[in-house]
């Protein structure tokens, strides 16, 4: 069976692949399986970004889970992180966010998150896909006054907001903030928080016009706050994407500070503070031998999950640890929310930049980063988990790690959400890496192209 979900939700072109009847029967199974046993009328609350599809495919959405007999809770454009605590907030049965997070604008997704703000597992959006592409269970169809209906969250954004500062004890004043909003979610979030903690906010890329979503800003294209920092004399810049569930920060000259980075400012905080459980940090696969060296040196420990902050949170909850997440800039904190969360990721680092009266770029030094080459092998959408059986593509990554020798490492791994399989090859000698990386990707496109 042809799946629905990839690693984070549903997505894909908005109105020709995620259409609007797509979205009509996710709206009404995800009502009906999470839900549950609620003998009242079950609540959905309902985010989005600022797509210009979002729109339609909240309309479309929202009358799949009103047939189903439930009330839909509108909160209008919020961070992914938001809907997870407003879920939790208000006693919903369930949330959703209509989103394709760091995608550009004409693609768009919508995924799900059960009555505890967290992110469904793979056996529940085993059994939506089911009902949607199999019929495998009846959904009843209320008539009259048990059809469902339609309200408004007018206090979403404060609500999000006035939790996010709560979790942020230090007063940030002196603080000179340069923020990327990357005209999507945050714009209606982000600065408020951090001017309410008394920092300086300097904003770029926060006049969401329903297009310009990710368009060359925010955490994917980090140029333009690095620029904008510097010239602006700033001593931070934080980047997020678009449905702010991710942040990365550039430090006061402009240097790249990624989640790796970001995990060890942290932790190290909460180590010192006693705040780190077991002092662990779970990770991912693609986080760099730095990290794990960064580790070794300071006394913590790594656990590593395969990539997506929902395998990271797996690994978390397994062991009850409160600091987790990826490269990319997805962090959780799971003392304060279920998911990653873009805000208080970066009130979080804005709080240990503030209170160690260090630079960033000081606190940086903590961890040196491996020369690391990401590229994308573009191939056909049925055949991207298939490199895993293909014996010329298994024995080129074997002689590539045996001429490592312990100093480097290669990492192949499907998209979740693309036609693509990702290529990371890791180790000492930049130009040498790139070739082999380029290499590769030139060998995975022949292979399943």
């Amino acid at each position: 069976m042809e799946r629905l979900f990839g690693t984070d939700g549903v997505r894909g072109v908005a109105n020709t692949e995620l259409t609007c009847d797509m979205a009509f029967k996710l709206g009404r199974a995800g009502a009906y399986i999470l839900s549950g046993d609620n003998s009242q009328k079950p609540k959905i609350l309902v985010g989005k970004d600022t797509r210009r599809s979002s729109d339609m495919l909240e309309c479309a959405l929202t009358a799949g889970i009103c047939s189903a007999g439930a009330q839909a809770i509108l909160a209008g454009v919020v961070p992914t992180p938001a809907v997870a605590y407003l879920v939790r907030k208000y006693g919903c049965d369930a949330g959703v966010v209509i989103s394709a997070s760091h995608n550009p604008a004409e693609f768009n997704g919508i995924k799900f998150f059960n009555s505890e703000g967290y992110k469904l597992p793979d056996e529940v959006e085993e059994r939506i896909e089911r009902i949607i592409l199999d019929n495998a269970e009846e959904i009843p169809t209320p008539v009259g006054d048990q059809v469902g209906t339609v309200h408004k969250l007018n206090s979403a954004v404060e609500d999000y907001v006035d939790y996010a500062i709560q979790t942020c004890k230090t007063d940030l004043t002196g603080l000179r903030i340069a923020l990327d909003c990357a005209n999507g979610a945050s714009c209606v979030t982000s600065p408020e928080a951090i001017r309410r903690l008394r920092a300086e906010v300097l904003v770029i890329n926060n006049q969401p016009d329903g297009m310009n979503i990710n368009k060359g800003c925010g955490s994917t294209h980090l140029d333009l706050i690095k620029k904008f920092t510097v010239e602006n004399k700033c001593d931070i810049g934080l980047a997020f994407d678009g449905d702010a569930d991710r942040v990365l920060a550039v430090d006061e000259n402009g240097c790249f500070v990624d989640g790796d980075h970001m995990m060890a400012i942290i932790g190290l905080d909460l180590k010192n503070k006693g705040l780190l459980t077991h002092n662990t940090i779970v990770a991912t696969v693609m986080s760099s031998m730095g990290f794990d060296e960064m580790a070794r040196n300071n006394g913590l420990n790594i656990i590593k999950a395969p990539v997506g902050d929902r395998y990271v949170l797996e690994k978390m909850l397994e062991g009850g640890f409160v600091l987790g997440g990826e490269q990319s800039g997805h962090v959780i904190l799971s003392m304060h929310n279920t998911t990653g969360d873009g805000l208080i990721t970066a009130l979080k680092l804005l709080s240990v930049l503030k209170e160690s009266g260090r630079s960033l770029s000081e606190l940086n030094a903590v961890m040196n980063d491996y020369p690391q080459v990401l590229r994308n092998a573009r191939v056909s959408n049925d055949k991207k988990y298939s490199y895993r059986e293909d014996p010329v593509i298994e024995e080129h990554c074997a002689r590539l790690e045996a001429a490592f020798k312990g100093e480097g490492r290669v990492l192949i791994r499907p998209s979740g959400t693309e036609p693509l399989v990702r290529v990371m090859i890791e180790g000492k000698d930049q130009d040498y890496i790139t070739k082999k990386a380029e290499e590769l990707v030139r060998i995975i496109e022949e292979r399943l192209g």
